[in-house]
């Protein structure tokens, strides 16, 4: 038995679709255990470049089963779009299974998520979400109102739960946004159809993977985002609304926390984020537009440019912590290339004196100031390169600084966005 997760260590778009991709060529299932279609996996396989939001990274492994499980909500007209351009490009999609228990995004959730983030921007409080309807669903979810995905195979049950959502979302929208709803029969009839097509896929998801485990396969978890976007760990309250970090995988697919064997933490080799909300290392200068317009750092769901800054070793020690991490892939290695010098955040400076903990306030994350050590940079070019020991000697100790700073050894790092530039250099499975 081998179960191993994969979750981003700092605030999303760390490169994990990729990672999971490249495990996931020996993996027997993939699951995506939290989020929605929030989330955005970029992956190149072959010059070709596919955006996924809510099919595990995963399901570019022919012999891999894919599971959407129980922690996610799903909006299903996003996942059938996302099911045809796959097999229109030639992907099948025939081995992705979606759990009974996960919960179903509707047009309420999506407006009610508007509604909020225009009553948030009156007093200046903005979030920065994406407008998915993912934070409302989780409410549902959470208030015990939510429907799933086994509620679409059922015509009484799902008008009677549409009905009463109805009457509650009426409360709380205005009437501009309200008036864009379908009826109660168009919704009742539009999400029967749902559940109609995506009937074969829905399953009971934790049996299933619970068998492969007893069989001796191999099960990859992802996470939707990074742990700085956990609801419970991270910069609340500019996070997302459910778990990405390794405990979630537990509780999101349904297993037993004694399943997994490795968790895997992907990093940047420098930090970016989207949306609002504290960043400690933030470069708001050319070091920063440099680094974004090198690696094209812009958000694959919502296309904004993100906020780009140093290193964080001590986000990434929390991270690290938080998580049980075994081990790290560093990616973008690359794209430090051509800087003379390098810096990595080793501590905070606060009005009380030298901390090295990530902490909760964020008043404090918004005055603190990074105290940094600076390194040397390397002006090689590493996309060509195929193993650690073609690496310059700067770059092999900036990986090295990386582990000294968060006590988790590189397993692999990435020279570019292409499956085949990853160098591996410790299995993360056995």
């Amino acid at each position: 038995m081998s179960a191993t997760v994969v979750i981003g260590s700092q605030w999303g778009d760390e490169g994990k679709g990729k990672i999971i991709d490249f495990l996931g060529q020996d993996a027997d299932v993939t699951v995506r255990y939290s989020g929605g279609d929030n989330a955005g996996h970029s992956l190149v396989v072959n010059d070709q470049k596919l955006a996924l939001r809510l099919i595990p990274s995963g399901i570019l492994a022919p012999n891999s089963t894919c599971v959407i499980g129980n922690g996610t909500v799903i909006n299903p007209q996003t996942l059938l779009d996302e099911i045809k351009e796959l097999n229109d490009v030639g992907v099948n999609t025939d081995h992705l299974k979606i759990s009974d228990r996960a919960h179903i995004v509707f047009p309420y959730h999506i407006l009610q998520d508007q509604q909020q983030e225009r009553d948030r921007a009156k007093n200046g409080e903005k979030i920065g979400t994406t407008n998915k309807g993912i934070g409302p669903a989780y409410m549902d979810k959470m208030q015990r109102i939510g429907i799933r995905a086994i509620d679409l195979l059922d015509a009484e049950t799902l008008k009677d739960k549409i009905e009463f959502n109805l009457a509650q979302k009426k409360r709380v929208l205005d009437q501009d946004l309200w008036d864009e709803l379908p009826t109660l029969e168009e919704l009742t009839k539009q999400y029967l159809e749902y559940g109609e097509t995506l009937k074969s896929c829905i399953t009971d998801t934790s049996y299933m993977i619970h068998n492969k485990l007893n069989e001796n396969k191999r099960v990859l978890f992802e996470g939707a985002q990074g742990t700085m976007l956990d609801i419970d760990h991270g910069t609340y309250p500019f996070v997302t609304s459910s778990n990405p970090t390794a405990g979630g995988a537990a509780t999101g697919a349904g297993i037993g926390v004694t399943k997994i064997k490795h968790v895997v933490g992907v990093c940047k080799t420098y930090v970016s984020r989207v949306g609002e909300g504290p960043f400690p290392t933030e470069q708001i200068n050319s070091i920063g537009d440099r680094i974004r317009e090198t690696a094209h750092e812009y958000g694959t769901v919502t296309h904004r440019p993100r906020r780009i800054g140093w290193f964080d070793g001590v986000l990434m020690k929390y991270v690290s912590e938080i998580n049980g991490l075994t081990d790290l892939v560093v990616n973008c290695l690359d794209v430090l290339a051509g800087f003379d010098e390098l810096k990595v955040c080793t501590g905070y400076q606060t009005d009380h004196g030298v901390i090295n903990y990530y902490p909760a306030s964020e008043k404090e994350l918004e005055n603190l100031t990074p105290i940094y050590e600076t390194l040397p940079g390397w002006s090689e070019d590493l996309t060509q390169m195929k193993s650690y020991d073609e690496l310059p000697v700067n770059a092999k100790n900036y990986l090295k600084k990386i582990e000294d700073l968060t006590g988790v050894r590189v397993s692999a790092f990435s020279i570019g966005p292409d499956r085949e530039q990853t160098v591996v250099l410790n299995d993360m499975w056995n």
